[in-house]
């Protein structure tokens, strides 16, 4: 795991400054504690900081061939290189390292840009051909890796993280009126889209080929399952994901350093780690929570998950003091505003478990391929309600929409009676109607066409979900923009802040190739959630870890504090006129909704948090101060427990 920068002058060919790679690769140093390497020649430069993880003597980048005609600066792991590297020597390529690196460098050599889709792993890469002036970005199938690029007609500028773009560039970028629009919608920003204007992201599975002063970006991870597995048994089903998922696990066990689990109180992690059991015993997991203070805290059934697997479990406790302090800080690191309440107590997490290990496992995924939220039961279900009269529909929504706090309610159904299926995924990701949505800005504020092109950022799916079944259709999407461009992408930001690797197993390409193909009744049955996962849960799990109520991360928290903590931060922010927020939203109709929320009448608790981290955002990145921050937050503000079976 390490960062990746550089800068091609692709179609002036001026030299590239070796100052502009030294710069734009600092600001990534905490991506790569270990090591740096460069390599600037003429119009090309490129800069790399290791995370040592395979191979630790060996492996140094950027890579080059003995002729030095293709180089490679990658960020992430090639689970299966060790086939790879197998089957390139039995062509006749020579390895001078053990790396995964170099099994990329020579893949290029034989099968050229198609050696992407050789690989089983996370990634996030650049590859150099000095022979034919070809530079290749890429990432990985699932966007485990980000990876961003400013792009104009004379140059390339490109980075694990934003922050090792703006070093080069000559003004600082102002926040994207449309990015800033979808962020409220869906409270993360979809590729290729970021905040800063200007500043893009491959989004997962996509590749730049610059060549001959020309541009082209393309999907090069093209699976679709355009036809489900409508007949298939369900001991079939059972077996074939099982398989899948103890070969995923026992690929990402390969590390030459230590390695741990990040365990929650839920099935996921706890799967997780009896599979790890099934190659490897004692493992230490890390588990952060509030405490008893909140009804929702995983640190009990976390330690009692250990326990019963045979685990260490190191708990990190935080409280709002803790939360609130250090959110400002933790959106320095995002780049991006992502407004998910589990980001904070992620940072934590990955504080702690970096103090033992440098590489930790996470059960990421299973919701979102097998439908574990509360989304995918509306999305299931919503063809029933489709087909009720109308007659009878509209009074039934008339009544449900009199309930105090019924917002949620009245979207869902507003969603569903959406008849375009694309439209109708949009409203159910929004967590607000697009209208009131819109209607929060200063008038002018957004442009005229900004509605049209927010429904523009999904219409690449359209065609590709075309025989899915309507779950099938809504998980597709999902798995390729809100789990890459939300989750995956502060998963990856804040535990590379401190020097820690996160793998997600159940996110392997063959596992989400195989589910997608499933027909929706073995993620969703007779109300159950996660059906078919849950049942293989059951085979390594005993019930009092499989009954216990789903709780998430760190649940509606911020839900709670801005309805009972009135002089709290959060609230101080959107009460402040003098916020910076308020230059681009109306200050009366923010006010209006924190207003209805603490007074019961409606839950806006999701708006509101959203605001206040982009808030916070431009205190970070619009108040000239870009320069990281020296203190180390957090240290002070959290007690840690250790639980030893």
């Amino acid at each position: 795991m390490c960062g990746i920068c550089g800068q091609f002058n692709y179609n002036n060919c001026l030299p590239v400054e070796r100052e502009t790679i030294l710069r734009m690769t600092a600001a990534i140093a905490h991506r790569g504690p270990d090591d740096e390497g460069y390599y600037i020649e003429n119009f090309i430069g490129l800069g790399f900081r290791r995370l040592s993880i395979i191979d630790i003597s060996g492996g140094r980048q950027p890579m080059s061939d003995p002729q030095q005609r293709v180089w490679v600066i990658f960020n992430g792991e090639i689970y299966n290189f060790r086939e790879l590297r197998d089957e390139l020597t039995s062509f006749g390529y020579i390895f001078r390292t053990r790396s995964d690196t170099e099994v990329i460098l020579n893949g290029y050599k034989k099968w050229g840009i198609n050696v992407l889709e050789k690989l089983n792993g996370m990634f996030g890469l650049a590859v150099w051909d000095s022979e034919k002036r070809r530079l290749m970005l890429a990432r990985d199938r699932a966007g485990i890796k980000p990876l961003y690029y400013f792009l104009d007609s004379e140059k390339l500028i490109f980075g694990s993280e934003i922050k090792a773009i703006l070093p080069a560039m000559r003004n600082k970028p102002e926040p994207d009126s449309l990015a800033l629009n979808l962020f409220l919608k869906y409270r993360y920003t979809p590729a290729p889209l970021t905040i800063f204007k200007g500043i893009r992201k491959l989004a997962p599975g996509e590749r730049m080929i610059v060549e001959n002063g020309e541009v082209k970006i393309e999907r090069w991870w093209n699976y679709s399952p355009k036809q489900q597995l409508k007949n298939i048994s369900f001991q079939d089903a059972y077996t074939n994901v099982l398989e899948l998922y103890k070969k995923a696990v026992n690929r990402q066990l390969i590390s030459d350093v230590p390695l741990g689990l990040v365990l929650s109180g839920g099935i996921d992690s706890g799967l997780l780690l009896a599979l790890m059991n099934l190659y490897g015993k004692n493992w230490n997991t890390y588990t952060v929570g509030f405490g008893q203070i909140y009804k929702g805290d995983e640190l009990t059934d976390a330690e009692e998950t250990a326990r019963i697997l045979d685990a260490r479990n190191f708990g990190v406790r935080i409280d709002q003091n803790t939360y609130e302090k250090s959110l400002s800080e933790i959106i320095r690191i995002l780049e991006e505003p992502v407004a998910s309440q589990s980001v904070v107590p992620m940072y934590f997490v990955s504080q702690r478990a970096s103090q033992d290990v440098k590489v930790a496992l996470m059960g990421q995924g299973p919701d979102e391929l097998f439908g574990g939220y509360k989304r995918h039961m509306g999305i299931y279900y919503g063809t029933l309600w489709r087909n009720i009269p109308n007659s009878l529909r509209v009074p039934i929504a008339q009544v449900l929409s009199l309930l105090p706090r019924s917002e949620m309610i009245r979207r869902g159904i507003n969603s569903l009676n959406e008849p375009n299926r694309l439209i109708r995924y949009q409203k159910v990701f929004s967590i607000l109607p697009a209208s009131h949505i819109d209607s929060l800005f200063k008038p002018d504020y957004l442009n005229s066409s900004s509605e049209n092109r927010t429904e523009e950022c999904w219409r690449i799916f359209e065609s590709e979900i075309e025989g899915l079944d309507e779950l099938g259709g809504f998980q597709y999407i999902e798995i390729r923009s809100s789990l890459p461009d939300e989750l995956l992408m502060y998963g990856d930001k804040v535990s590379m802040f401190h020097g820690l690797e996160v793998r997600v197993p159940y996110l392997d390409h063959e596992i989400i190739e195989y589910v997608e193909t499933l027909p929706a009744h073995y993620k969703v049955h007779l109300g159950n959630r996660k059906w078919l996962h849950r049942q293989i849960c059951k085979q390594f799990l005993p019930k009092k870890i499989i009954n216990r109520k789903k709780r998430g991360f760190a649940g509606d928290i911020a839900d709670e504090w801005f309805r009972h903590s009135l002089n709290s931060r959060l609230n101080q922010n959107l009460k402040d006129s003098k916020s910076l927020m308020y230059n681009y939203f109306e200050y009366n109709k923010i006010q209006s909704l924190l207003h209805m929320h603490q007074s019961g009448r409606e839950d806006y608790h999701k708006i509101l948090y959203s605001l206040t981290v982009f808030e916070e955002w431009l205190r970070c990145f619009c108040t000239g101060d870009m320069e990281l921050r020296k203190e180390i937050i957090g240290q002070n503000h959290c007690t840690e427990r250790e639980f030893t079976t």
